[in-house]
């Protein structure tokens, strides 16, 4: 498989096919909701955690999929059979729609990945859809290597960002006075992993 690029979607209001109605299509709709999707989930059997969902942006359908269930959707995520989700991923290809087939790499043009979020920072660790339990082992290692003060660093980089843009700072310019900026915050106590790369650069 060539290189996934790695992506952030903005899904607010945006319409995606959910097809599958068991617990990992109801872990998946928990995701599509936090992100903010209008979910339309397709499937005859729909489990009690996804029939108790009470949310103006959930459509529960309750049939076999058809191939017309992607007209008009920005993604589809297929939590069902193999034989179901390669349905799906033949409709969704003629359609230039991206499939995320849960745990079928196979039937799958777009992988969900781990994700850390804290105060404002995103990060997504994929392993190409492969290896499934590796991504949540190597997501739980970066979550402990973040500092526990990360919303500061938040805070000083947009504060920077504003004065950049106001004085028009080259962006070359701006990562190493970021390091600096950060390891000012910490005084004689600097990390040592935020010097470094600053000593190389021009």
């Amino acid at each position: 498989m060539a290189e996934l690029l790695p992506l952030f979607l903005n899904l607010t209001g945006r319409l995606v096919a959910l097809v599958g109605g068991g617990p990992v299509a109801a872990g998946k709709l928990r995701q599509l909701v936090a992100a903010g999707a209008r979910v339309q989930v397709i499937a005859p059997d729909i489990c009690a955690v996804i029939a108790a969902q009470r949310h103006a942006n959930i459509e529960l359908i309750r049939r076999e999929f058809v191939p017309s269930d992607l007209d008009g959707v920005w993604l589809v995520v297929a939590a069902a059979t193999p034989e179901v989700n390669r349905e799906v991923a033949s409709a969704a290809e003629s359609r230039r729609v991206f499939v995320n087939a849960v745990d079928d790499p196979a039937n799958a043009s777009a992988f969900l990945s781990g994700v850390v979020r804290r105060d404002g920072v995103t990060i997504a660790i994929s392993t190409n859809g492969e290896a499934p339990a590796l991504t949540a082992l190597v997501r739980e290692a970066v979550d402990a290597l973040l500092p526990s003060d990360l919303g500061a660093w938040m805070e000083i980089a947009r504060t920077a960002r504003l004065e950049w843009k106001r004085d028009a700072v080259p962006m070359d310019q701006r990562k190493p006075s970021l390091l600096r900026a950060l390891n000012a915050r910490y005084g004689d106590a600097r990390i040592p992993w935020l010097n470094a790369p600053e000593d190389s650069w021009p």
